[in-house]
C-alpha cells in the first residue's frame, strides 16, 4: 500500500497541550497589576467625593469638584462662601485626612507584620499609642507647657518618648523580634497605666470625657494642616518601604534566612521600625488611636493581591484610604448630631471582618 493511499486513513495530529491554568494565572498578573492599583485609586477619588456630600447640608458631587477646582485655580465655583466653607474646611481636610490615616495604619500593620513575623502585630505593637495618649494627657490635664503645647503635640511627644523606651529596652533585653514584641507590650501597660492615674487623679468629669472620646479616635475638628503633615509623613514612609520591599520579602523566611541572602538585619529593623513608629506618632496625634485598622486591613489585602510587598502596599495603602473614609463617614452621620468615635466603628467591623479572615485562613493555609 502507497503512502499516498495510507493517508487518509491516518489519525489527525493531536492539538499541542495547552499550559493548565495559562490563561487563569496571565488574569492573575493582571488583576494584582496596575489594574488593582487603577481601580484603587479610582475608588478612593470617588469615595472622597461622595463621603464629602453627606451630611445635613445638601451637597452634590458637582458641588465638591467645582469647589475644589475653584481653590486649584480653575475657575469660579459658583458656590456661596457657606457652602463653599463647608466642603473646603469642615468636610475635605476630614475626609482626607480619614483617607491618609487609613492608609498610614494598614501600610504600618503590614511592614510590622512582615517585619515581626506576627500576623497579629498592628502598628500600636510598640506602645506608641499608649505614650501619644498619656502625652495628650498630660498637657490636657496637668497643663505642661503651659499653654504653647496642643494636644497634637503632645501626643506626638509622648509616642516619641514610649518608643525610645521599646527600643532601649528591647536593645538591653537582646535585639530579638520576640524581644521587641515584649518591650512593646512592657511599655504599652506603663503608659496605659499612667494615662488612668492621670485621669483619675487629676482630671474632672468634662476633661475625663474629651480625653476618652479623643483616646478612642476622632477626625473632628482637624485642618489642613494636620492633613498635610500626616500625607507628608505617610509619602516619606511608603517610599522607604518600597524601597525595602524585597527585604520585607526576605523577612517572611526569617532573619537567618533574610541574613543568609545579603540583608544588614539590625540596620533594616531599626530603619523600619523608626520610619513607621514615626508615621503612627504622626497619625495617633491627629486622630487618636484608631484599632484594628493596621490588623485587618493587610490581611484583607493579600488576600487580593499576595505576598510580594512591591504590590502589596500600595494596594494595603489604597484599601485602607477607602475603608475609613466610609468608616468615617459612617460616624458621623449614623447618630446624627452626635458622633461616634472612629475607632468604636472600626473595632464594631474590624473583629467580624477578622474573624472571618482567620476562618479563611485556617481552611486554606
Amino acid at each position: 500500500m502507497t503512502v499516498q493511499q495510507r493517508a487518509p486513513h491516518q489519525q489527525p495530529a493531536a492539538p499541542a497541550p495547552r499550559r493548565p491554568g495559562g490563561r487563569d494565572r496571565l488574569g492573575a498578573r493582571l488583576l494584582r497589576g496596575p489594574v488593582v492599583w487603577g481601580a484603587g485609586l479610582a475608588l478612593l477619588a470617588l469615595s472622597v467625593a461622595v463621603a464629602v456630600t453627606i451630611g445635613p447640608a445638601r451637597i452634590s458631587v458637582g458641588d465638591v469638584w467645582a469647589a475644589v477646582g475653584s481653590h486649584l485655580g480653575l475657575g469660579d465655583s459658583g458656590l456661596t462662601p457657606i457652602r463653599d466653607g463647608i466642603i473646603w474646611n469642615l468636610r475635605m481636610p476630614r475626609t482626607l485626612l480619614a483617607a491618609v490615616c487609613g492608609a498610614g495604619l494598614a501600610v504600618c500593620g503590614t511592614v510590622m507584620q512582615s517585619l515581626l513575623r506576627n500576623p497579629l502585630a498592628d502598628p500600636f505593637v510598640l506602645g506608641v499609642s499608649s505614650g501619644a495618649s498619656t502625652g495628650a494627657v498630660v498637657v490636657v490635664v496637668l497643663g505642661v507647657g503651659g499653654g504653647a503645647l496642643s494636644i497634637s503635640t503632645g501626643a506626638f511627644l509622648g509616642a516619641l518618648v514610649s518608643f525610645a523606651v521599646v527600643m532601649l529596652l528591647s536593645h538591653t533585653l537582646g535585639g530579638t523580634t520576640d524581644r521587641v514584641v515584649l518591650a512593646g507590650v512592657a511599655s504599652m501597660q506603663l503608659f496605659s497605666a499612667l494615662t488612668s492615674f492621670i485621669v483619675m487623679t487629676a482630671a474632672d468629669a468634662e476633661q475625663t470625657r474629651g480625653v476618652l472620646f479623643w483616646l478612642l479616635g476622632s477626625l473632628g475638628g482637624v485642618g489642613w494642616t494636620d492633613v498635610w503633615l500626616c500625607a507628608a509623613v505617610l509619602a516619606v514612609t511608603l517610599t522607604v518601604c518600597l524601597g525595602h520591599a524585597r527585604t520585607l520579602d526576605a523577612f517572611a523566611f526569617g532573619q537567618d534566612a533574610a541574613a543568609a541572602l545579603g540583608v544588614n538585619v539590625g540596620r533594616t529593623r531599626i530603619v523600619l521600625l523608626c520610619t513607621t513608629a514615626l508615621l503612627t506618632a504622626a497619625l495617633v496625634s491627629s486622630a487618636g488611636a484608631i484599632g484594628f485598622v493596621g490588623l485587618v486591613l493587610p490581611h484583607a489585602a493579600r488576600a487580593l493581591t499576595g505576598s510580594p510587598h512591591r504590590r502589596l502596599l500600595p494596594v494595603t495603602a489604597l484599601t485602607g484610604a477607602v475603608f475609613l473614609v466610609w468608616v468615617d463617614t459612617l460616624a458621623r452621620t449614623v447618630l446624627d448630631p452626635q458622633e461616634v468615635p472612629v475607632g468604636v466603628v472600626t473595632a464594631l467591623i474590624g473583629v467580624p471582618a477578622f474573624v472571618v479572615i482567620l476562618h479563611r485562613t485556617r481552611r486554606n493555609p
